[in-house]
């Protein structure tokens, strides 16, 4: 999706604040928030009915609440489309939400709508848990930060072995992409390795509720 193009869809965050992040990152999209976890079976019905009508992203924070929520609308939902946001990019003082994004943050994560494939289109393309233990992303002490890593360039979000081999192939990644994205991360891994002991060698320590519907 690119920066310029106007979002039809109607967006689903759960609340208030993250709309309005969303907004100031986006501009005038039109917005529904659930306030949090108790989404109304009105809400759904109203979800389901745009869904129809013009198409539903869901935008919900990145942790395991925005997790059931998310899941919670799929199911009643299953055609909407998805927007995953990395963790460190939500995460200020401790809390996680999309309303502590930046707008750069937000508009990347929306640059990878992912739209759920139909279970008939899964052929070749489907993924089984060996392919990511031959990656390393599944199994070894490393495998949760490599899946983090992988699950953003994926732009797919950041899960355990089991969600994030369900969302490979719900979302139909490709296994050219897979196989990229693999190396990337690879390749970040050994920088980083090289950057740590280039610090050890020099003796471094580690540096390191209103309304509920904003329209146009």
């Amino acid at each position: 999706m690119k920066g310029t193009e106007v979002i039809e869809q109607l967006i689903v965050v759960e609340g208030k604040n993250d709309a309005e992040a969303v907004r100031r990152a986006l501009g005038p999209v039109d917005i529904l928030w659930t306030e949090g976890y108790g989404l109304s079976r009105e809400k759904l019905d109203y979800i389901a009915g745009m869904a129809e009508k013009r198409g539903v992203i869901i935008f919900t924070d990145p942790d395991s609440v925005g997790e059931r929520i998310r899941e919670r609308i799929r199911r009643r939902v299953p055609e909407a489309r998805h927007v995953f946001l990395p963790q460190r990019a939500a995460r200020r003082r401790g809390e996680i939400g999309v309303e502590n994004a930046s707008g750069e943050e937000i508009r990347k994560a929306f640059a990878r709508v992912q739209r759920v494939c139909p279970a008939s289109g899964a052929t070749e393309e489907v993924f089984g848990m060996n392919d990511l233990i031959e990656a390393g992303l599944a199994g070894k002490v490393s495998s949760g930060d490599k899946r983090r890593e992988a699950g953003h360039l994926l732009g797919i979000g950041e899960a355990n072995a089991k969600q994030f081999l369900h969302r490979l192939n719900r979302f139909g990644v490709s296994r050219t992409e897979f196989r990229q994205v693999v190396k990337e991360v690879e390749a970040v891994g050994k920088c980083a390795a090289v950057h740590e002991t280039a610090l050890a060698g020099r003796g471094a320590g580690s540096p390191f509720t209103g309304t509920e519907f904003l329209s146009r």
